[in-house]
């Protein structure tokens, strides 16, 4: 399905959680009718505190807050947070319970990857910022390098439709009586700037592959320039031929990935892919400076996405996931230099020569995480993709 631009929003491009938490955390403190926050994980660090404050407050003065967290992202939520959260008035549901370690059912994978929030439908966030403090990164150096948008204006009509049709389908699927979330204060749509925008998401009914078209369609018509940030990258076949096809036309494709080693797997399976792709032109910087979460891109100058979907099986073909498509020049280009920042001062070029000329020892275990990542993408059902 094709993304519906909307115009008239005010987006403000968020990076990391320092700037992130304090726009979540002054807006509910501003709420007057509903909260709806989605999140995959949501942990008790001084950032989640900050947010659990403002929220218990905005219910205690009457404020509808629903919070829906995934089983297995938020499993270690501990009990006396949601206690907390409960006392207070705040409606809590969990997506799937917590997955088991045994089992790879395709179903039991399906997460709630994306991290929402609509308020009053006076303001918006979406990106792929947890609720989880920056400096809460264990095996990382912080701060956490990630991406949200604050977002006013039609948009966010969009926005909150997809917020309830999920609480309203999890609500019911636990026996809970269905309910009617109909705003019962008057909704605003007016335009509130100039800036024309979508929401884009991917589910497991209508919009199974939504996010990963937006980027092909894309790629497809860049002429310029493409820039991709991703925290895990692992694309099936028709994103890479897709990057492939740009460079050989003359297009600049610039990859910003993960440098330090979080899920080993994923870590030595997308380095079997450098070769091919820095083969056919394309640039691969690796971010080393932090723990790289993002999941952005800017191609020509013009189009952006900011979300929460990784360019891997798990976002493309299993994960609830939401992005944002922006088709403006300001932002673009905002969110470029930023990009361009990052890659400056904390990345590391991945030559194609070295690459080629790594010994043996090295190549294996890249190999080895190849073949078990393909097993495994089959067995989810994405092989033919890949």
């Amino acid at each position: 399905m094709k993304p519906k631009f909307l115009d008239g929003n005010r987006l403000t491009l968020l990076r990391s959680g320092g700037e992130y938490f304090p726009a979540l955390e002054r807006a509910i403190h501003l709420a007057r009718y509903e909260i709806h926050i989605e999140t995959y994980i949501y942990v008790d660090d001084a950032s989640g505190r900050r947010i659990t404050d403002a929220l218990c407050q905005a219910a205690r003065r009457g404020v509808t807050v629903r919070v829906m967290v995934d089983g297995f992202g938020a499993q270690d939520m501990p009990k006396a947070l949601i206690e907390e959260l409960r006392a207070a008035g705040v409606r809590r549901l969990v997506f799937r319970p917590q997955i088991s370690p045994w089992t790879l059912q395709r179903q039991r994978l399906r997460r709630l990857h994306r991290k929402i929030a609509v308020i009053d439908g006076r303001v918006g966030f979406l990106g792929g910022i947890n609720l989880i403090d920056d400096l809460n990164t264990p095996g990382h150096i912080p701060p956490r390098f990630d991406y949200a948008v604050q977002i006013e204006g039609p948009l966010l009509w969009s926005m909150r439709e997809a917020t309830v049709r999920l609480w309203k389908w999890i609500a019911w699927s636990n026996l809970r009586r269905s309910l009617d979330m109909h705003p019962s204060y008057d909704f605003d749509v007016s335009p509130k700037g100039r800036q024309r925008a979508a929401l884009v998401i991917r589910d497991n009914v209508r919009h199974r592959a939504d996010i990963e078209n937006a980027y092909l369609d894309a790629i497809e018509s860049a002429k310029d320039e493409i820039l991709i940030a991703n925290a895990y990258f692992f694309p099936g076949r028709r994103f890479r031929h897709a990057l492939i096809d740009a460079a050989q036309r003359g297009v600049r494709v610039v990859l910003l990935l993960q440098g330090r080693v979080e899920y080993m797997l994923l870590h030595y399976a997308s380095r079997a892919l450098y070769g091919t792709l820095l083969e056919a032109g394309v640039e691969i910087r690796e971010y080393h400076k932090s723990f790289l979460h993002a999941k952005v891109a800017v191609i020509d100058g013009h189009w952006a996405t900011v979300g929460s979907s990784n360019i891997d099986p798990f976002s493309l073909a299993l994960a609830r996931e939401a992005n944002l498509v922006v088709e403006d020049h300001d932002f673009a280009l905002e969110l470029r230099r930023s990009l361009h920042e990052a890659m400056e001062e904390g990345a590391v070029v991945v030559a194609r020569q070295h690459w080629f000329a790594q010994p043996i020892w090295k190549r294996v275990p890249i190999w080895i995480g190849y073949g078990l990542a393909r097993f495994a993408m089959g067995v989810i059902g994405y092989g033919n993709r890949a």
